[in-house]
């Protein structure tokens, strides 16, 4: 009794322990996220939901990776965090949210459906534009328009890259790449966001960890990009320029320290964004930026600047007062004296949504962005045709222009051709500058269906992603009877994945190299369902005698496992070690924990992340046949028990 009383102290003592540890990290997490350092919040919320799985920390992650632009682990997380006890209706909104930038567009018509089911403050109006928009979007990846999308990976970096616009014989646009050798992957904000007790690093913006937003020049293709030569006085954001036609005046949008911050206790500050302009001067430098009339630093934002050819009209996005959603789109007209006249809300182009990026092309179609209208998700491109009536319509300019994320800063030429900006995930960084040209004529077809790997059925719904390499990816559902099927181009090769939610992915190449008459090529992908903490044996992972190095035939097998864990990312996995019953029990549990962690050491070494993968050693407590202590076996028998597994923890 002595003994047993003594055991439960200790797991008392232990479990209070981890629970301290939780506690201690989620207190760390939740003050970086109040700052808006999301990857590092990331990072210790996972850490604590680990130690303990709890619906903040669960919640926390969705909203971080929601806020990374992270639209695969947003979707797991707020799957998660929706079916905790307690959970708000929110997190539904926002799980439909994820599962739309995912192409999972019959389950986020679901999830949808379920969240206006629980708040009677949705309209029957917004309730339309969310079903329409699935029903929509499923119908545009199934009729895409002849458009071919080219990522520019020569302007492109691993950081966000947008805005692009004609200047001189080159282009002019946004980046927050390094400029001194450092920064990360992330996705760039309209705003500056800090802790209003002291000023924003001047090196790096929390909310991405990249350096701040800047203008960069190509002077033309074969060119370098270098930053742009403008002197704004500011270390913070620089972004979105537009040119008058004769280039001697340009307009963008920044981020400056006003001499007095409004301070909310408590609460980080907001500093909003503000445009600017600039005359090129004698010497054909660019003088002091001039602010705009309409800019109020510490109430709204006014940015995506355009001015028109001739510099008499400007229209601009503002969250100022009296519009219809987040950001609305105006005009202002120049006066004979230089000045702006009152800014006029586009009231026929807005919505409840977010507009961003107005242009004017040359025939008159006005563009721009939004995300308040039927659409595939996040930004979509619309255009609307200006009449002595006034604006017409807006049109969707459907896909694979547009994409389930954010598509903006549209900016067609004259030939058919041109740029635009979009953070979908085949993209080299957060935002990515993309071309576009019309496509050439369709040769061949692509047809197959997806099948459940173990029952051989057919699975609707599923997603399939054709990636051409070196180009642009389509993407599309799955019908009722699991059927897909693509066009594909002249001497191209292609990767094609299959993905479900509850199911491990599939791949399969593909290649139109060589084949010179129209043709239907037929492939099909099967998925395996995933089962939550059910052992799967990883075969041929063997020690030497008393010795836990990870030998080069376990290595070969241990790379399965990683292959597996970078095709599907939101996977959490378990991996245990089993000895079998000789030797002493205490002694066969360290050795089995030791043979765990040195697994889990080389599949990290490996790019996984180690908030992924957990080292678990059994030792001999858990064998699969009657070898237990005592029992004689055969070699075979007992090889049985000596065997390394994994089970996935979190999908």
């Amino acid at each position: 009794m002595k003994q047993l009383r003594s055991g439960l102290f200790i797991l008392m003592v232990l479990l209070a322990s981890v629970k301290v540890q939780a506690q201690y990290v989620l207190k760390e997490a939740d003050a970086q996220y109040e700052v808006y350092n999301y990857a590092k919040a990331i990072d210790l919320y996972e850490q604590a939901y680990k130690k303990k799985a709890s619906l903040h920390a669960a919640e926390r992650l969705a909203e971080s990776y929601r806020l990374s632009d992270n639209y695969k682990q947003a979707e797991s997380w707020y799957a998660i965090a929706s079916a905790m006890p307690g959970s708000k209706a929110e997190n539904l909104l926002y799980y439909a949210k994820a599962l739309q930038g995912n192409s999972k567009y019959s389950e986020a018509r679901a999830q949808y459906e379920k969240y206006a089911a629980l708040n009677p403050a949705v309209t029957a109006d917004q309730k339309k534009v969310w079903l329409l928009s699935c029903d929509s979007a499923q119908y545009w990846m199934k009729n895409p328009v002849t458009l071919s999308v080219q990522n520019e990976k020569k302007l492109n970096s691993t950081s966000a890259d947008w805005g692009a616009v004609p200047y001189k014989n080159g282009l002019v646009f946004t980046s927050d790449r390094p400029s001194s050798g450092k920064g990360i992957q992330a996705k760039s904000r309209p705003f500056l966001k800090f802790d209003g007790s002291k000023l924003p690093s001047i090196g790096s913006y929390g909310w991405t960890g990249n350096e701040y937003l800047r203008l960069y020049e190509q002077s033309s293709a074969a060119d370098s990009v270098h930053i742009f030569p403008l002197k704004t006085e500011t270390f913070y954001h620089i972004a979105a320029a537009s040119f008058t036609a004769d280039g001697q005046q340009m307009y963008f949008t920044l981020t400056r320290i006003p001499k007095k911050i409004e301070k909310v206790k408590g609460q980080p500050s907001t500093l909003n964004i503000e445009i600017y302009s600039s005359t090129k001067n004698a010497d054909g430098s660019w003088g002091l930026p001039v602010p705009f009339r309409y800019n109020k630093i510490n109430e709204w934002s006014v940015g995506d600047p355009f001015i028109t050819p001739d510099g008499n009209t400007l229209y601009f996005v503002s969250s100022m007062p009296g519009g219809k959603g987040g950001t609305d789109l105006y005009s202002c007209s120049k006066n004979p004296d230089g000045t702006w006249s009152d800014a006029v809300n586009l009231d026929a182009l807005n919505s409840p949504g977010n507009e961003r990026s107005p242009f004017v092309s040359s025939d008159g179609t006005f563009y721009f962005s939004s995300d308040g209208r039927i659409g595939m998700g996040g930004l979509d491109v619309y255009k609307s045709v200006k009449s002595a009536a006034g604006f017409g319509t807006p049109l969707n300019l459907g896909y694979p222009l547009n994409s389930p994320q954010d598509d903006f800063f549209f900016r067609p030429g004259a030939d058919g051709t041109g740029f635009f900006a979009s953070n979908r995930p085949e993209g080299m960084g957060s935002d990515d500058i993309y071309s576009f040209v019309k496509q050439a004529e369709v040769f061949f077809k692509l047809e197959g269906t997806v099948y459940d790997r173990k029952t051989r059925a057919p699975l609707a719904n599923a997603v399939v992603t054709l990636k051409k390499q070196d180009g642009n990816s389509l993407r599309v559902e799955t019908a009722a009877g699991g059927q897909f099927k693509f066009n594909l181009e002249k001497a191209s090769s292609y990767i094609l994945t299959a993905e479900k939610t509850a199911y491990r992915s599939d791949q399969a190449e593909l290649s139109t190299q060589n084949l010179v008459n129209t043709t239907v090529l037929h492939q099909d992908l099967f998925l395996e369902e995933i089962k939550i903490n059910e052992p799967i044996k990883i075969e041929n992972i063997y020690y030497d005698f008393d010795k836990w190095a990870i030998r080069p035939d376990a290595a070969t097998e241990l790379d399965k496992l990683v292959a597996l864990m970078k095709s599907n990312e939101t996977l959490w996995v378990e991996l245990g070690s089993h000895t079998d019953s000789r030797g002493k029990d205490q002694y066969n549990l360290t050795l089995s924990q030791k043979r765990a962690d040195a697994a889990v050491a080389y599949i990290v070494a490996r790019g996984i992340h180690r908030n992924r993968i957990t080292a678990k050693g059994y030792g001999e407590s858990r064998p699969v046949n009657a070898c237990t202590n005592g029992v004689k076996c055969t070699e075979a028998e007992y090889q049985l028990n000596r065997r390394t597994e994994f089970k996935i923890v979190k999908q």
